[in-house]
This record gives structure tokens, C-alpha cells and sequence, in this order.
């Protein structure tokens, strides 16, 4: 029976001679070369078996995509929150002591006080106030906002148009946003009003005061919101415009981390109680960045069901196949194959398909990261329709960062699920009774 079995089965006998005498010399754990060549064999099917290479294809490109998902989906969410925090705070800083009224009057020494603050980086006094402004018959609401001169410089990265060093003391010079610019239709060297509606009392009533500022340089932060309203001026002329003296509005705070900040600004919030307010960014931000969380958390969720479709088509692929191989577990039984040199063979055919699958998915998610605004645009340009629209994106592009510790996760996760899968086909294959297959043979 064995003989004659082994004749129909040529290619499986020339090499089971030649490795199951090996078989001992090899730990338990790793592939013998016998049951790698039968694992290779059943990986690559011949003519007659092409709808079970089919159905495996089709599971190592839903493992593929389900990675490339997970990947672009979170590297995406991960990238939307940095690049909106790392605006927000290199505007705004990590944390802002505004006094209750409005008014620091001894701003001086509570800004001595936090630059002395362990965890402190940075301390700005600042000035903050919506107005309006006006060009040509256009008015828009802005925020006008008196910075130092090293906050102006800081500033300047963000240019796109004119020079801040025009933003000089005295000189009625102020940068505006990009996206307030082309509201206004007001370019460089243009002068533009600012409307302050607390202006000086008469006898008829409050007078709004209405000061001409020189457009010297126009900025983009890429936060549209920042950008369709600031009106940045040195603090001093902010002070002349508000009629505020030497009192500022706030002070700005930067920390050594961002997500200590509650921590650092405890002392200062104790000792601050009943003068002045400390916000971080965190309670400023906190309804924008707790929905970004609950997004990030539910599209994982949601996205990992496709890896899990993915693991269902592997098992389905190594089931089929150990159908259609009985005949030949049983011959290899027979010649002196065990039960775990068979459930190692098809745990190896399963696994390296979501292997395979995961590694290309990896390369297709980076791949699709690196051309990310390409494909926005494409997409845009096929269907007609603006895919990111700045004003409710927050955001002038799509954003992108890749935590080294998820992309790990997504790996061992698509790898963990597609051993799972192969466990059911292998332990039935490993069963097989050769005595009931071969008896009618």
C-alpha cells in the first residue's frame, strides 16, 4: 500500500527518504527540512488546486489591507493631534494666567514668579482682545494680540509674505493672518483699521477708537482659525491701542512637557488662587482633543475587523486545503510523519500568509503615508469634491505621524490572529486517521 501510494505522490516521496531521518537532529519548535519542503509544496498548488491559491490570495490581500489600514488610519489620527497640539501650544504655550477682570496689574513679579517654577521653560507676557478691522470697505472680527519681541521672532518662522523686523514699537506696523489677508484683500504695505468699540468718552457717548496699522508681514500657522483672525503687534502698541497703560491681559507659559502640565502649574495655581486664572491647554483644548481620542479609539476598533475577516479567509484557505490533501496526510503518516511535524507544516502555510500579508500591508500604509497629500488631491480632482477643507479640519493639510509602539502593535496583532487561524486546520490535519483514508485504496 505504501509503495503504491508513494508512486502516485512522486514528488512527496523523492524527498520524505531523503529528510525524515533529519528530523531528530532539529529542535522541536523549528521546521525540519522535510516539513518545510511539504510546507513549500502546499504553498505553491499546482494546476488542479488553483481555486484554494485563490482563496489564499485573497486572504494575504485582506490581511494587506487591513494592516495598510490601520496604519494610514492611526498614523493619520496620531499626526492630526500632534500637528494641532504643536500649533496650538507654539502659539498659545502650554498653559495662560489670565487675572479675573482682564488686568495683570503686578504682571511683573507673578512673571518672575513662574520663570522661577520648576518645569518651566518659558514665560511671556501677552496681550489678547477681539476687535474688528476693516480695509476697503470690508470689515472682519479679529484677535488682536501684543506679543515680545522674542515671541515676534518666533513668529517669523511662520512667514509668508513681508518682514517682521517692520514690527517695531511705535512704528503702527502689525502681521496678519494669511487667510485673514485675503478676507480683507489687504496685502503688504497696505493699511488696514483696527476698530477698538472701547474708545475715549464724550459728551455724546463712548467714541470707538480707530487706529491705522501698516500691513508688514502676513503669517500662516496652518490652523485656519488662527489664521482668518490674528493681528499680531508688539505688546507695547497693543497697550496704546486697548488704552490699558503698563497692564497686560495674560501670561503665556511653556513647560518642559506638555503632558505634565497640570503638574507643574499646581504650585502656581495654589499660590495664584483668587488673583488669577490658570488654564492649560488641556481644559482650553479639552472638548476638541477628548473627541480626536474617542475617533482614534473607535477607528481602531472598527478597522481591526477587517484583519479579523482577513484571519477568518485564512482559516477557511487552510481547511479547504487539508480537504483536499487527506489523501496525502494519510500517505505521510503511513512513511512516518507525526502529528506535530503536520500541525507545524500547516500552522507554517498560515502563518506565512499573514506574515506576507502584514509585511506588504506595512510597506502599502508607509508608501501611502509619503504620497498622502498626492492622493488627497487626486481624489479631489476625480470626484469634485474638497476632501479637507481648512475651515473644518482645523488643519491647511493632512497630517501624518507614526508611533513606532502602534505600528509594532498592529504587526503583533495581524501575526497573533493569523496563528490563531491555523491552529483548527492543523490539529485536523494532525488527526487524520490514515487507516480510514487508505483503507479503500
Amino acid at each position: 500500500m505504501q509503495l503504491a501510494s508513494a508512486g502516485n505522490c512522486p514528488y512527496i516521496a523523492r524527498h520524505i527518504c531523503a529528510f525524515i531521518p533529519l528530523r531528530a537532529k532539529v529542535p522541536r519548535l523549528i521546521l525540519s527540512p522535510f516539513e518545510w519542503t511539504i510546507a513549500k509544496r502546499y504553498m505553491l498548488p499546482g494546476r488542479g488546486e488553483a481555486f484554494i491559491a485563490m482563496v489564499a490570495g485573497i486572504s494575504l490581500v485582506a490581511v494587506m489591507l487591513g494592516v495598510a489600514a490601520l496604519v494610514i488610519v492611526m498614523s493619520v489620527m496620531n499626526g492630526f493631534r500632534a500637528e494641532l497640539l504643536d500649533k496650538i501650544v507654539g502659539l498659545n504655550g502650554h498653559a495662560v494666567i489670565q487675572a479675573y477682570g482682564g488686568r495683570l496689574d503686578d504682571w511683573q513679579d507673578i512673571l518672575k514668579r513662574v520663570e522661577k517654577t520648576p518645569g518651566v521653560t518659558r514665560a511671556s507676557p501677552l496681550i489678547e482682545q477681539p476687535l474688528l478691522a476693516s480695509f476697503n470697505g470690508r470689515v472682519e472680527a479679529i484677535l488682536v494680540r501684543g506679543n515680545t519681541t522674542g515671541d515676534l521672532k518666533r513668529l517669523a518662522e511662520k512667514r509668508v509674505a513681508g518682514n517682521f523686523a517692520s514690527l517695531q514699537m511705535g512704528t503702527s506696523t502689525a502681521a496678519i493672518g494669511s487667510r485673514l489677508a485675503e478676507n480683507l484683500g489687504a496685502q503688504v504695505g497696505d493699511t488696514i483699521t483696527i476698530i477698538n468699540p472701547q474708545g475715549r468718552s464724550t459728551p455724546f457717548g463712548t467714541v470707538p477708537r480707530q487706529i491705522a496699522y501698516q500691513v508688514g508681514a502676513i503669517f500662516e500657522i496652518g490652523v485656519y482659525d488662527y489664521d482668518q483672525a490674528y493681528v499680531v503687534m508688539p505688546i507695547a502698541d497693543a497697550q496704546t491701542l486697548l488704552l490699558t497703560g503698563d497692564t497686560i491681559g495674560m501670561i503665556e507659559v511653556t513647560t518642559e512637557d506638555a503632558d505634565r502640565v497640570g503638574n507643574i502649574m499646581a504650585p502656581l495655581k495654589q499660590e495664584l488662587a483668587g488673583r488669577a486664572q490658570v488654564t492649560d491647554w488641556r481644559t482650553m483644548n479639552a472638548s476638541l482633543f477628548e473627541a480626536l481620542a474617542v475617533d482614534r479609539v473607535a477607528m481602531f476598533i472598527v478597522l481591526s475587523m477587517i484583519v479579523l475577516v482577513a484571519v477568518f479567509n485564512i482559516l477557511s484557505s487552510l481547511i479547504m486545503l487539508v480537504r483536499a490533501k487527506t489523501r496525502d496526510i494519510a500517505i505521510l503518516r503511513t512513511m512516518g510523519a507525526t502529528r506535530t511535524s503536520l500541525m507545524k507544516v500547516f500552522v507554517t502555510i498560515g502563518f506565512v500568509i499573514g506574515a506576507l500579508g502584514t509585511a506588504v500591508g506595512l510597506g502599502l500604509g508607509f508608501v501611502f503615508l509619503y504620497y498622502r497629500q498626492q492622493v488627497v488631491r487626486a481624489v479631489e480632482f476625480i470626484t469634485g469634491q474638497n476632501l479637507w477643507d481648512p475651515s473644518i479640519r482645523f488643519l491647511t493639510d493632512l497630517p501624518s505621524r507614526s508611533d513606532p509602539f502602534e505600528i509594532t502593535m498592529i504587526c503583533v496583532m495581524a501575526l497573533v490572529l493569523s496563528f490563531l487561524a491555523t491552529l483548527y486546520p492543523a490539529l485536523t490535519a494532525a488527526s487524520t486517521d490514515p487507516v480510514q483514508v487508505l483503507r479503500y485504496e
